[in-house]
């Protein structure tokens, strides 16, 4: 079953605790602190698997969560870090935010590996929370929640050649002449359901991949037909093959044709109607298409089209089409951008601000405090622990919160909120 559309929920692993222990070895009556940090969670990465044409196996696993990391122990001994999870996807495949439709990820490169959520780091024993005055903190942090979100996975063909025109005018069986491939060929429109794939080989060492795409009529940029399923598909091709039935057997102009699907193009996308293409009459090999392949020769130099005129029934003029594709093909191939530029990667960085960065805003009565440092350290920590909340009173005098709200005339008694740490001023 070919597949090019999938939704996912991804979520990286959450960070491990660290961990409150103290040294309790023989004669060693008064151990200090020895509590170890906890694991990171395990990231979550795409990797583009060549094996792989479809996304049909989201169909059925939907749901992808990265273990957590473990958490610390005794004797300053850290967590293990989860385990990484790879998601393997197909070349060609884009990567959108499911609620915005922002592209964050164009997978082009045959085995890369991509980040997209980094695993939450592990929290800190209390070995780090010792000070001079502070020589036996009872107190951890916790470790950071990993991040999540939900992608929309979309299949885009890779393809050097694609096929295009109306239903029935031989796409799949010049496909099943020229390659291996065997699409489904049959004299009613609309035959061919998905796109199919198929590899010319020419010569050793020299070969293009080719794709039918079916479902193109008047009116596919908009939904008519199956064209605006698969429009998607043509977009990475390097060249296209613009098939026309010149014998006219379902009772259509050829050169209306032409016309009417070039229009599709230009309007789903400029850069498409911008790629090159070879306009083909097929079935030369009925007495109905002399009287069309002239019109079509002066629509092709009118336009500085190619024009090669075939019968994919009976494979004549196919091998000098297939030949003149494979020139192309690699004179197109010397301008593509390298591979490391193909890649685009737009995720939202993770948030690292300093504790010191933060402002105080007026809440009706109350005094809010606000800085993603801050608020990403509060969430860490146990604020029922009264070691801990010893240690963010040290914090705030040190990072000048006291000051600050000295400094904005806070009058006693006022409340102060600082994430979910609220308390009363005193001076």
């Amino acid at each position: 079953m070919f597949v090019d559309r999938a939704r996912i929920y991804v979520k990286s692993g959450d960070g491990g605790d660290g961990v409150a222990r103290f040294r309790r070895e023989k004669y060693v009556p008064a151990g200090g602190p020895a509590g170890g940090d906890g694991g990171r969670g395990g990231s979550i990465y795409f990797v583009v698997d060549e094996g792989l044409s479809t996304l049909m196996d989201f169909r059925y696993r939907r749901k992808f969560v990265a273990p957590s990391g473990k958490a610390g122990q005794s004797k300053n001994m850290a967590g293990k870090d989860g385990e990484d999870l790879e998601i393997r996807v197909p070349p060609g495949t884009l990567v959108k935010d499911a609620d915005t439709g922002e592209v964050l990820l164009d997978l082009t490169v045959p085995n890369s590996r991509v980040l997209v959520l980094p695993g939450g780091r592990g929290g800190r024993g209390n070995t780090h929370f010792t000070t001079p005055t502070r020589q036996a903190p009872s107190f951890a942090e916790r470790g950071e929640p990993g991040r999540e979100l939900w992608l929309k996975l979309e299949l885009k063909l890779l393809a050097d050649v694609g096929l295009v025109g109306y239903p029935n005018v031989g796409k799949s069986t010049l496909l099943s002449v020229v390659s291996a491939a065997r699409p489904k060929v049959a004299n009613y429109p609309f035959t061919t359901l998905i796109p199919n794939l198929g590899v010319v080989s020419l010569e050793p060492g020299h070969a293009f991949v080719i794709a039918d795409i079916p479902g193109l009529i008047e009116g596919a940029h908009a939904g008519v037909g199956l064209g605006i399923d698969f429009l998607r598909h043509i977009e990475r091709t390097r060249l296209i093959i613009h098939l026309v039935d010149a014998a006219g057997v379902d009772g259509r102009d050829p050169v209306d044709d032409y016309r009417k699907i070039n229009q599709e193009l230009r309007l789903y996308s400029e850069d498409l109607a911008a790629c090159p293409q070879i306009l083909v009459a097929n079935k030369v090999d009925l007495p109905e298409a002399q009287d069309n392949l002239e019109r079509l020769k002066k629509l092709a130099e009118a336009e500085n089209r190619e024009f090669y005129a075939i019968s994919a029934a009976t494979s004549q003029g196919t091998a000098a089409l297939m030949r003149r594709c494979d020139q192309l093909v690699r004179e197109l191939k010397k301008s593509d951008p390298p591979a490391e530029h193909v890649q685009q990667l737009i995720l939202p960085k993770e948030e690292r601000s300093p504790v010191d960065e933060f402002t105080i805003v007026r809440d009706n009565e109350d005094y809010v405090v606000e800085g993603a440092g801050l608020d990403r350290l509060l969430r860490r920590l146990d604020l029922e622990n009264p070691d801990a909340i010893a240690y963010l009173q040290n914090l705030f005098e040190k990072i000048g919160l006291y000051k600050r709200l000295v400094d904005m005339g806070v009058p006693e008694g006022a409340t102060v909120r600082v994430g979910e740490l609220e308390f009363e001023y005193m001076e």
